[in-house]
């Protein structure tokens, strides 16, 4: 039996994809800043408001997003099968009860409590489904609009740390919390359902054939590039988060002031927006596996250069800024082009699983590192596993120039 329907990307092709990409791009920054970014700003205040361990308040972010990989399976059939449109918007509405929690939290396990509410609301609201969301809207042409979100995305720490210090002064760590709940309820959810297309029902196959070729089903020969492209983004999440969280520390250990670790720190947002605008100005013309291998390459180069030549420590950070700027965009466009949209975002949600949950586990990883090899023997094992990661992607050259 079937259902006639306006298929989403006609619906999407009535609305200017610019309107699309702005709501969905403010929506990624409020949504990052209020959430992933929060504890670098608030983690001390918090602290010294209630007693509660730093430990214990960047380990709340890191349930979070254990919380996020969980239910981002969930969230791409949910996506697959009604649109990104609710989605999105219920993602804004969770992050906004978990602020509220924050704002209302008597003790630590209800902060952490509240903290997996933000993290549902993350693993709803953040990149992966975004990409999915795009992926349904426009097929195989969302590469380009893919990269303008993150552009939007990588703007999210410039954005909100200065406006979550200004919030936290004006009105304690706790108002802050709430005018982010405020935000998200009155900015980011009326954005979402006025401006993305609402996706009608698509048509849909007799049963016989769904039930042999369900939504996100891989083909034999494909599931050796999935798991492998899982494998790849997993390793590369774990690697940068460790840099994101361990940077200043790493840098001072190579012998940097702090006031010097935290100006070469700041290259990584310009270098990251820089690659994207490469990426945007030039990479549509290749297969975005190219820019998989290109963003590979420039992670390792940049952790090794660091590794062995201190002294050139900024040409260092801006070659791995760029490269993990990259990396962002060919977190969704290389498996919309080897898999194609139909199931995109179930397989999306599938792959943000473990990506997730080594972007939780980093941080303490690294702290493990530390402690145990001592910062130059933690940048060895960065180096090694960058380059390892570098390697994985090779197999996947004749995968994706392969005929689909």
């Amino acid at each position: 039996m079937r259902v006639s329907a306006v298929p989403a990307a006609a619906e999407a092709a009535e609305r200017p994809s610019l309107a699309v990409i702005s709501a969905i791009g403010l929506g990624q920054i409020l949504s990052w800043g209020s959430t992933y970014y929060l504890p670098a700003v608030l983690a001390v205040p918090i602290a010294e408001d209630t007693g509660w361990s730093l430990g214990w308040l960047f380990g709340a972010l890191s349930v979070g997003l254990v919380a996020s990989g969980l239910v981002s399976p969930r969230v791409g059939g949910l996506i697959h099968h009604h649109g990104g449109r609710p989605v999105l918007a219920a993602a804004a509405g969770l992050i906004a009860l978990g602020q509220i929690g924050l704002w209302l939290a008597p003790n630590l396990p209800a902060f952490v409590a509240a903290w997996v509410v933000i993290g549902i609301g993350m693993g709803a609201g953040l990149y992966d489904p975004a990409f999915s969301t795009l992926g349904r809207l426009y097929g195989e042409a969302a590469r380009p609009v893919i990269t303008k979100v993150t552009l939007y995305g990588g703007l999210a720490s410039t954005v909100c740390w200065p406006l979550t210090a200004v919030l936290s002064e004006a009105l304690g760590w706790r108002g802050a919390c709430l005018a982010y709940a405020v935000i998200h309820l009155v900015l980011v959810l009326p954005l979402y359902l006025g401006v993305i297309p609402k996706e009608a029902a698509t048509a849909r196959s007799t049963a016989g054939a769904t039930a042999m070729h369900p939504p996100g089903h891989l083909r034999p020969d494909q599931r050796f590039a999935f798991n492998l492209i899982a494998v790849v983004f997993t390793l590369a999440f774990a690697v940068m988060t460790v840099i994101a969280v361990h940077l200043l520390t790493l840098l001072q250990a190579r012998g940097l002031e702090l006031a010097a670790a935290v100006a070469l720190g700041t290259l990584i947002g310009p270098a990251q927006v820089g690659g994207r605008l490469v990426e945007m100005a030039f990479g549509g013309r290749a297969h975005p596996i190219w820019t998989l291998l290109v963003s590979s390459a420039l992670v390792a180069l940049g952790t090794v250069l660091l590794l062995l030549a201190p002294g050139w420590a900024a040409g260092a950070i801006i070659l791995y800024g760029i490269g993990s700027g990259l990396r962002s965009i060919v977190r969704g466009t290389v498996p919309l082009v080897l898999f194609g949209k139909e199931g995109y975002a179930i397989l999306m949600g599938r792959l943000a699983v473990p990506t997730l949950l080594a972007t939780a586990a980093a941080p303490m990883l690294g702290v493990w590192a530390l402690e145990a090899f001592g910062a130059e023997g933690t940048l060895v094992a960065l180096s090694v596993a960058s380059v390892v990661n570098l390697l994985l992607v090779l197999p996947l050259l004749p995968v994706a120039m392969r005929p689909r």
